[in-house]
């Protein structure tokens, strides 16, 4: 939703409407809680809503908030700020909504406020405030339900909340335990997307790797055929369906081996997103994490040995309460060694709930963010040296969007989508479209993009 101008709050909706109700609807965070703003819209768009992207179409404005470190609160509560003034009528859901009196305090104007991934309560808030029409049909809801990215990739969920007490995250008391999908659920909802047109199945969920812990692994009849509720029996039959299938978020479980080598066999993308956080063993145990850095390095270079063409993306948090100049070269050392292609650093954020909190010697926010500054710094020159050993080589890319001179930004099986960089290839061949796959020669690299050249005629 754009930005709006500020203006006066909307009154009260009128008990009824000559034409349907209007939602509007901002979502903020990760492609998780992406995922639950797509199921309330499929939801309320089967009641007969309209939904609309400005305030000033919308009867109601819902704002699905992100409250994972103070930086996205902040951004939260502006944002709710920003759609009480420019429409009035505001319901407040996602994960800043299990901090509800710091949010009334600061917006008490907002109409409810609801919890992550509670559809029932924001939906019954809804109703509350803006009722549905009468007499309205499901039949206007494609059956894929309806999604807010690009048709040819989708965000597929298949666990809910964590089981983990990391001492830097809150997210188990946002979210809740970890609670998976049946397989079966899952497979139907990725044939329906397969079937509506994605090319590539992005699989997410707070702690993927686990998937089916929860459920004692139990095998699932409804699968169309007997199916272990683990992930890598889940992760090969998705692989079936004939697209790209990405998994993101894998705690680095002795299991995630067989994931690798199913990207070996072209079963997945061979793409790794192992949040690694720290390198330092005293840290990553404050972290409450696995503490051993020379393991993870040399499973890293097992892994690129059973699947040489492999892509791994990690995170790192620097100023972490204790975290030394000593600690901080380790982790430069590691990264120096790793040679990891895509990488993400945040500067450690005090959210209220971590018990990382309580921990004595907190690092100045001016030597954190200086800290964050140079790992970044160094980690650029690492991805620029393993982009530019991908010129020359030819590669299939599944294709974006067209730039405004007409070049298509593409993607890799070593991009992922709204993290990484683009490939721009050029010049674009015609028909070539979002959506479309097509072969290219990479010609040039920069620090986090591509060029390329396509392999048919313009």
């Amino acid at each position: 939703m754009p930005e709006a101008s500020v203006k006066p709050a909307r009154p009260p909706a009128p008990a009824t409407l000559p034409r349907p109700p209007r939602v509007g609807f901002v979502s903020l965070g990760c492609p998780k809680a992406l995922v639950d703003t797509e199921r309330a819209m499929t939801r309320l768009r089967a009641e007969g809503y309209e939904l609309v992207g400005r305030y000033e179409d919308a009867d109601l404005v819902v704002v699905n908030t992100c409250g994972f470190i103070e930086a996205a609160v902040d951004e939260s509560l502006e944002t709710i700020g920003e759609a009480l003034a420019a429409n009035g009528r505001v319901v407040v859901t996602g994960c800043l909504g299990t901090r509800a009196g710091l949010l009334r305090a600061r917006h008490p104007q907002v109409l409810a406020v609801t919890g992550p991934g509670d559809e029932a309560a924001l939906l019954e808030a809804i109703h509350a405030h803006l009722p549905p029409p009468p007499g309205a049909s499901g039949a206007l809801v494609p059956p894929q339900g309806l999604r807010l990215t690009p048709r040819h990739y989708a965000y597929l969920k298949i666990a809910e909340g964590c089981d983990h007490r990391c001492s830097f995250c809150i997210i188990p008391r946002l979210r809740g335990p970890l609670r998976s999908r049946p397989p079966g659920e899952v497979l139907a909802e990725a044939r329906r997307l397969v079937e509506a047109g994605v090319r590539e199945l992005v699989v997410v969920a707070q702690d993927t790797a686990a998937y089916g812990a929860d459920r004692r692994h139990r095998v699932d009849l409804t699968a169309g055929r007997p199916l272990e509720t683990r992930i890598v029996p889940l992760a090969r039959a998705l692989g079936e369906l004939g697209v790209w299938v990405r998994l993101h978020y894998l705690y680095p479980y002795r299991h995630v081996d067989r994931l690798v080598d199913l990207m070996a066999e072209g079963v997945l993308v061979p793409y790794l997103d192992v949040p690694l956080q720290h390198a330092s063993g005293r840290i990553l145990r404050a972290m409450r994490r696995p503490a051993a850095a020379e393991r993870m390095l040399e499973r890293i270079e097992a892994w690129r040995r059973a699947c040489p063409g492999l892509t791994i993306r990690s995170t790192f948090i620097v100023g972490f309460p204790g975290e030394t100049d000593e600690d901080f070269e380790a982790l430069l050392a590691f990264l120096e060694a790793a040679e990891l292609d895509r990488v993400g650093c945040f500067v450690y954020s005090p959210v209220e709930g971590a018990a990382a909190n309580a921990l004595p010697d907190p690092v100045p926010p001016e030597e954190a963010e200086a800290r964050r500054a140079e790992l970044m710094a160094r980690q650029e020159a690492v991805s620029a040296r393993r982009l530019a050993a991908r010129v020359g080589r030819r590669e299939t890319v599944l294709v974006d969007a067209i730039d405004e001179d007409g070049a298509l930004l593409a993607r890799s099986p070593a991009e992922a989508p709204e993290v990484d960089g683009w490939i721009r290839v050029s010049p674009a061949p015609a028909g070539v479209g979002p959506g479309d796959l097509l072969e290219v020669e990479i010609t040039a690299a920069g620090a986090h993009d591509l060029e390329a050249r396509p392999l048919v005629s313009p």
